[in-house]
């Protein structure tokens, strides 16, 4: 592994912890050369995923990709690095035990925004935005008006006796 600070190919292992509920080995070394701690994660090299995106042109699926939407969707509110991490290993793992061989662009939006929605209002609304490709205000006001307004609840068995 090349140091990220000064190139050396001469580095250790000082700690190895799993991460991402398992699915991957999360890695501190230390360069021999410069002493700069660096982290790395080791990943299942899976079978090639395709994505179909709209203009039907097919590329390499990209966890890294799912990642950068996150970011953005997620700036400047209350998430780590990590919590980010986290969601988006939970959508690419959501996906590769549904898909197999080819999943189109806006079936990942879709698992994506449900991951969201889950977890920040503002974050899913940015990541809407985007992914649904809002022309003007309506189309924040439609996206927003079910997280105002859930749909009710039949009430539970429980709560009935």
């Amino acid at each position: 592994m090349f140091c990220p600070h000064c190139a050396a190919d001469n580095d250790r292992v000082i700690d190895s912890r799993a991460c991402e509920d398992g699915r991957a080995i999360r890695r501190r070394r230390i360069c021999n050369q410069c002493k700069k701690r660096f982290t790395t994660y080791e990943r299942v090299e899976q079978y090639t995923l395709q994505v179909r995106k709209k203009d039907d042109a097919r590329e390499p699926f990209q966890r890294e990709k799912i990642e950068q939407g996150l970011e953005r969707a997620c700036w400047k509110r209350p998430f780590s690095r990590e919590q980010i991490r986290e969601v988006a290993a939970r959508a690419e793992a959501h996906i590769m035990s549904d898909y197999e061989a080819e999943i189109h662009s806006s079936v990942i939006g879709h698992i994506v925004m449900q991951q969201l929605a889950a977890l920040d209002h503002v974050a899913y609304v940015r990541f809407a935005s985007v992914y649904r490709e809002f022309k003007d205000v309506e189309d924040f006001v439609a996206e927003l008006a079910p997280l105002r307004h859930p749909t009710p609840q039949p009430p539970s068995r429980e709560s009935t006796l």
